[in-house]
């Protein structure tokens, strides 16, 4: 699904603004600012408050950070966003997912790797993508292991990578340099 080129450029450092770099300049990941901040850089309002949400999806959620990127991946491989995949893997390892779980996200929930947990994880991120609703037996299973405060961090967390994959995949986000 990767475009050519992408049709908006990421901003270079030379072609920022002073409010593009306060906006920008505490994003960096691995020493670079990546492609997806460069990118919506262009438009520093939108940016800045749809930071303020991602930051809550990383690092505030109630969901511990493996059910996260579990939820993540999926949405991100469901969404055929490349750059949102290539990415979360590397998140993803340091959240303790091993080589083969992470593989087996692709398969979703039928994967045997998976506990109870994590295949309602696996579901919830099928439901929201393919029916825009997560069914009453899938709920019911949120229910028993997960506060009302964790699944709307799931729901919230699955909506906004699908939303972020299909920018990602409209506007053409190359991968960055350190992840190709």
């Amino acid at each position: 699904m990767a475009m050519k080129e992408p049709r908006i450029p990421p901003l270079r450092d030379d072609e920022m603004t002073p409010e593009q770099e306060e906006v920008l300049g505490r994003q960096k990941m691995r020493g670079n600012i990546p492609n997806v901040f460069r990118t919506i850089g262009h438009h520093p309002g939108l940016a800045k408050r749809w930071l303020v949400f991602g930051t809550h999806i990383l690092s505030k959620s109630t969901l511990s950070a493996r059910d996260r990127e579990i939820a993540i991946l999926r949405a991100g491989y469901l969404a055929g966003s490349e750059y949102e995949w290539a990415q979360h893997v590397i998140i993803a390892k340091d959240a303790g997912l091993n080589e083969e779980e992470i593989e087996s996200i692709r398969e979703g929930a039928s994967a045997e790797c998976w506990g109870d947990e994590e295949r309602l994880v696996l579901t919830t991120a099928d439901e929201l993508h393919n029916d825009v609703m997560i069914s009453d037996a899938t709920w019911q299973g949120l229910t028993e292991y997960y506060s009302t405060q964790q699944i709307l961090d799931l729901i919230f967390t699955c909506g906004q990578y699908r939303m972020l994959a299909g920018a990602l995949n409209s506007l053409g986000v190359p991968l960055d340099d350190d992840i190709r």
